[in-house]
């Protein structure tokens, strides 16, 4: 099956309804695990681990090349994803998990909402969002086309962080699609 990617007019098009998403409350739309390289497991419901981060997840196996030790970066144990970029950019439900985030919530991600070391509730656990910005590769340009990569890579899109923030787990707990998502003060 072909998927026609959508091109720079069309996703800026999209622009107002991005921009429209919620600041102070959200909510999960979607959870993803990746328990493998290039596996992606729909979840109704996750826990969230300060250690493992989302259980059944390869994050901390697979490691970073980020790390001196190669091992997992704490700053990069939860991505998360604005779910009307994905929604936006994908055409489906189905593809939102080629993205690789693990959480798809209904909130402005932007650095003047979120910035680094804000916390937000999702479900009964807190996550914190990491000062490392999250940002495309080549995968998410195979997957949903350059100019959704370019999309997500413009000063606009960076600062706004359609392409997603990463976390950390500050609070263990539970998360379940439909949760509520709250910043906390």
């Amino acid at each position: 099956m072909t998927v026609k990617h959508l091109d720079t007019n069309e996703l800026e098009a999209g622009i107002n309804y991005i921009l429209d998403t919620p600041d102070d409350k959200g909510l999960v739309r979607m959870i993803v695990s990746r328990p493998e390289t290039g596996i992606r497991k729909i979840l109704k419901s996750a826990s969230l681990d300060i250690i493992e981060g989302l259980i059944g997840d390869n994050w901390k196996d697979r490691g970073s090349s980020s790390t001196p030790d190669k091992s997992a970066n704490p700053e990069t144990q939860i991505t998360v994803m604005n779910s009307r970029v994905i929604e936006l950019i994908s055409h489906s439900y189905d593809r939102w998990k080629l993205a690789g985030d693990q959480l798809f919530i209904d909130m402005d991600m932007s650095r003047s909402n979120l910035p680094p070391g804000s916390k937000l509730k999702v479900g009964s656990a807190v996550i914190e969002v990491s000062e490392k910005p999250h940002t495309g590769c080549q995968k998410f340009s195979q997957r949903f086309g350059l100019d959704a990569l370019k999309f997500i890579s413009t000063p606009m899109g960076r600062e706004q962080c359609f392409r997603g923030i990463n976390a950390r787990v500050m609070k263990s707990g539970i998360v379940t699609v439909g949760d509520i998502v709250m910043k906390k003060v």
